[in-house]
């Protein structure tokens, strides 16, 4: 999965940060793009997208360059930039370059360097390369949540109307009276106009509107999903953990590292990326599910507080740096929280209505691929609704066929990681510093760091892309994401 903040950071409002809304009616009358391969439509269909972490302005990048006119809905009053680093491996690296982001990615890399387990006074007892504590080989990097986000934004905001500070009320299918002429067998098309087929969407703020087709890309928690499918607690899956992230100041001088601390059932991290001035910190803790808002911070953080009470005030207590991270939990405007949780359900879509990432299929952060499947799946799903045309149902069961396995094999990485990201006993502890300890002297180490990536790239490479081919690189041509529009730190 890839989370942002629980609450909105809260950027300086500039041209690259303020949120730009364009009219819907003038991107659909604008020309339809060209090329061979799925064509565009010669009116643009509208396509309503609720959130804008990643898989949603992921969805409209493709989208336009096929022709759509899409709108994109955001509850957050403006872009999120919270979270934490995520991995682009195996097919997510191929969407990314014929994306044309490939670069913009690798220039806002986290570049870690190493990573290493630290005892109660913070010393390191065992250290190894940060590629392979992140499982990556070949051209896999690791970029922050919300940097990536940015550089999907700044590629759309152009030709993308995007409502921030907005939500989904209510969603209604719309169907036509009769037919459509010159289809005998009484199915309809999906042009959008006066009288056809579509959905009628009501928000929180902006007027109603009507849609030929509508995405819920709005995470774990969907709105899309739950006004369409139903309440959440039937397709959760808790896999027995909560993490939480958040901003903090890098006193402990980090220069892209990570620092690992474990206690029995817990697991503590803090770590700096390229150029960042601030730190992360991540704390995570195994639990059964717990009942909390996921929309209110402060009980969440009551949680996070009382399951590591106690750590780092004493002797032989846990890392002293505990109560400091837990102190920069509730000082940070991009504090994160919630379960390691699955989303599993039969099926994606329902009449014109259809979920993509994490609403569809949450992986957890324990699969480390829950960004890469964000972006496979817009692809996919944006691909086959320009080879369907006008039969979005059709385009909507081939998205599903494709992508099934791909989740099914990162559904199971998540659950084999979330049970041993903590241990239960100081022993299981021990014994895991003292094989990192002893690794890097090893004959046979790089086969052990090879064994230890295998499962995670084949997650990573349990999809082959169909090509798509003539989506016009209009965004693409436009160039890099301009440095003065990526964060200061990016270099």
């Amino acid at each position: 999965m890839s989370p942002a903040s629980n609450r909105a950071t809260k950027p300086a409002t500039t041209a690259a940060t303020r949120p730009v809304t364009h009219s819907v009616t003038d991107l659909a009358t604008s020309p339809a793009t060209s090329g061979s391969g799925p064509s565009a439509p010669a009116t643009p269909r509208s396509v309503l997208i609720s959130g804008a972490s990643i898989a949603g302005p992921a969805l409209a990048h493709w989208l336009h360059r096929y022709g759509f006119a899409v709108t994109v809905v955001e509850r957050a009053p403006e872009l999120r930039t919270g979270g934490y680093k995520v991995d682009i491996r195996g097919a997510a690296i191929e969407v990314a370059e014929r994306m044309g982001i490939l670069e913009d990615i690798q220039r806002a890399s986290t570049d870690m360097r190493s990573g290493a387990y630290v005892n109660d006074d913070g010393k390191r007892i065992a250290t190894l390369p940060a590629d392979i504590f992140g499982a990556r080989v070949g051209r896999d990097d690791e970029i922050m949540r919300g940097d990536l986000a940015r550089i999907l934004y700044e590629r759309t905001r152009a030709d993308v109307e995007y409502l921030f500070g907005d939500s989904i009320t209510s969603i209604t299918p719309v169907t036509p009276a009769a037919p459509a002429p010159g289809r005998p067998d009484g199915r309809h098309t999906a042009a959008g106009a006066d009288g056809a087929a579509g959905v009628e969407v009501t928000f929180e703020q902006a007027a109603p509107r009507r849609f030929d087709l509508v995405v819920g890309a709005d995470g774990l928690h969907s709105t899309v999903r739950r006004l369409v499918f139903g309440p959440e607690e039937q397709f959760l899956r808790h896999l027995g953990a909560y993490i939480s992230a958040f901003s903090m100041p890098n006193e402990l001088g980090l220069d892209r590292e990570e620092l690992y601390h474990a206690q029995p059932g817990r697991l503590i991290c803090a770590y700096s990326s390229a150029g960042d001035p601030a730190a992360k910190g991540w704390l995570s803790f195994r639990s059964p599910r717990l009942s909390y808002d996921h929309r209110d911070p402060e009980q969440q953080l009551d949680l996070l507080e009382a399951a590591f009470e106690g750590m780092g005030v004493s002797p032989a207590g846990g890392w002293r740096e505990v109560p400091r991270l837990l102190a920069a939990a509730r000082e940070a405007s991009d504090f994160y929280f919630d379960g390691m949780q699955l989303i599993e359900m039969d099926r994606w879509s329902r009449g014109r209505v259809v979920l993509l990432g994490d609403a569809a299929h949450c992986a957890s952060p324990a699969s480390g691929q829950g960004t890469g499947m964000a972006l496979v799946g817009a692809y996919v799903l944006a691909g086959e609704l320009a080879a369907a045309d006008r039969e979005p149902e059709e385009a909507f069961a081939r998205y599903e066929e494709e992508m099934r396995g791909y989740v099914a094999v990162n559904h199971a990485l998540a659950r084999k990681f979330a049970r041993e990201m903590t241990v239960d006993t100081r022993r299981q502890i021990r014994l895991r510093h003292l094989m990192m300890r002893i690794l890097p002297y090893m004959p046979w180490k790089n086969l052990v760091a090879k064994k230890i990536a295998e499962d995670v790239q084949r997650g990573a490479h349990a999809i082959t892309l169909k090509d798509h081919p003539a989506a016009p690189a209009a965004n693409a041509a436009a160039g890099p994401v301009p440095a003065a529009v990526r964060p200061p730190y990016a270099a």
